[in-house]
């Protein structure tokens, strides 16, 4: 067994409690994103990629949106996973954190997914199929944080910490490195803005930027 066979072996595996198979298919669907586009990433392509048959997978996912779809539903899932329940900290600060954390499960795909960012102004129709994927994620990442995202002021508090996201997003899409600095001081930043807003707004310190507002009860 070589060095590289060995970090392989023990690496942490991608999208930690999702099943084999699923976590497979994701890291074959960025490979190929990331070397052929989005428009090369054909049903087929994934699959061999994937070890897979091509008939299979597409009676799973009819359209490679659906793909797309799994793979937000699996990301979400690993930061909620890794969740302390009741651990602490203020709002904005698990505000934070679970961004971060959602940063960090996007790594894996990066190459794929920076590319299919790249297309998507090209890509209309993908770029439409994506477009709802977003509030749903954020309000995930709400709920996580303690914060809770139903109702008329929950849409609010999603739809601030979707801006918040895109603005950190920039940041990460050119961020090369190791630790994320300059998407976290993004994220904090875009932070700090939302919280701005929020005061010349008026709105009251329990509901800063929509975001820092009453937790969600047990």
């Amino acid at each position: 067994m070589t060095p590289s066979d060995d970090i392989a072996t023990f690496a942490a595996p991608p999208y930690p409690g999702t099943p084999l198979a699923d976590a497979a298919l994701l890291e074959a669907l960025w490979r190929v994103v990331a070397a052929e586009g989005w428009r090369g990433a054909t049903i087929e392509a994934i699959a061999a990629e994937a070890g897979v048959s091509a008939a299979g997978l597409r009676a799973r996912f009819p359209i490679r949106a659906l793909l797309l779809a799994r793979h937000a539903s699996v990301v979400d899932r690993v930061v909620i996973d890794g969740t302390i329940p009741d651990g602490g900290g203020s709002p904005r600060e698990r505000v934070f954190d679970v961004l971060m954390r959602r940063f960090d499960a996007l790594q894996p795909g990066r190459a794929g997914i920076l590319r299919l960012m790249e297309e998507l102004p090209r890509d209309p129709l993908t770029a439409l199929a994506i477009v709802p994927l977003l509030p749903v994620s954020m309000a995930r990442m709400a709920e996580a944080a303690g914060i809770a995202a139903d109702g008329a002021l929950g849409a609010v508090r999603v739809n601030g910490m979707a801006g918040v996201w895109l603005a950190a997003m920039r940041a990460w899409r050119k961020d090369d490195s190791v630790d994320l600095s300059a998407t976290m001081a993004a994220l904090d930043k875009a932070l700090d803005r939302a919280e701005g807003l929020a005061r010349s707004l008026r709105l009251p310190d329990g509901d800063r930027m929509t975001l820092t507002a009453e937790p969600i009860q047990p």
